[in-house]
């Protein structure tokens, strides 16, 4: 940075501020305007967009359904963050937050709302009683999965901001960032040298969290930063990548409530298995 920033004796929001997402920013919560929530047919209805946190929960639910769990259907709408969706009030009322992905479970008698995608990914794991690990190792399992939750605003709001979105490059936050995401990469790469999976010898949520943020980011897939961060230096961390995303069910909850991309990588909307098919996928990639 060329010039020094001397922060007011009060802090004042500057709408104009804020780079390319600026206008999902502000300092304040609630809705902004009365919008109802579309509902499915299915026991869980999912309100997201494929970003890292909402294809962690895509790709559990259809983990899920992979492995025969066919209670664990789903309708995924999408919630169109640059437009303001998540400051309807039906958005709201699931995730005060207002941020994706929110979750209502109609399972049961009751509905009830989860969200922030790690609680998200525990409610599902821990009511089919897949992808938590064997018992002995549900500990390691948890701190891997909070770490992630801990580790990734480091790498989204700030490496990926600075790097990539912010309306000017400034040398010192991208360097800051840039050094704690080389030291989170080193942290997987030391551990996945001597075991197939983050805690152990099982696929559990904790690899599809973590994979969502930093396996995507080592195959090139997020803030074009491969090259710049020298993802291929570690190479624990890449084999794992390549390994998990070459699982079907991986394959497919990447594409859910996806935008962006090539056309064929895009499923606006889920909620039928059947949506995976190509014509559908050409038609909601053409809306």
């Amino acid at each position: 940075m060329t010039d020094t920033y001397t922060p007011p004796a009060v802090w004042t929001w500057d709408k104009s501020n804020g780079g390319q997402f600026a206008s999902t920013n502000r300092p304040i919560a609630g809705p902004t305007h009365d919008k109802d929530l579309p509902k499915g047919a299915h026991p869980f209805q999912l309100y997201s967009l494929a970003t890292p946190n909402g294809v962690k929960v895509t790709v559990l639910f259809e983990e899920l359904l992979a492995a025969g769990e066919t209670g664990a259907e789903y309708d995924a709408w999408l919630i169109k963050i640059g437009d303001g969706d998540q400051f309807g009030s039906g958005f709201v009322g699931v995730n005060p937050n207002s941020k994706i992905p929110a979750l209502e479970d109609r399972s049961g008698a009751t509905p009830i709302r989860v969200f922030e995608s790690g609680a998200i990914l525990l409610h599902l794991a821990e009511k089919f009683g897949k992808f938590l690990g064997k018992p002995e190792t549900r500990p390691e399992m948890l701190s891997w999965l909070f770490w992630q939750m801990g580790s990734a605003p480091y790498l989204g709001g700030g490496f990926g901001h600075f790097y990539a979105y912010a309306p000017e490059k400034w040398e010192y936050p991208i360097n800051r960032f840039a050094m704690e995401t080389k030291r989170q990469l080193d942290v997987l790469d030391r551990e996945l040298a001597d075991k197939p999976f983050i805690a152990g010898d099982e696929y559990t949520i904790a690899d599809i969290a973590i994979w969502s943020w930093y396996g995507q980011l080592v195959l090139g897939r997020l803030y074009n930063a491969a090259e710049f961060l020298e993802v291929d230096s570690y190479k624990n961390v890449m084999r794992w990548a390549t390994e998990i995303d070459a699982r079907p069910a991986v394959q497919r909850g990447r594409m859910v409530n996806r935008v962006f991309g090539e056309p064929e990588t895009q499923l606006h909307e889920r909620h039928d298995a059947s949506d995976f098919d190509t014509k559908t996928q050409d038609k909601l990639a053409a809306e």
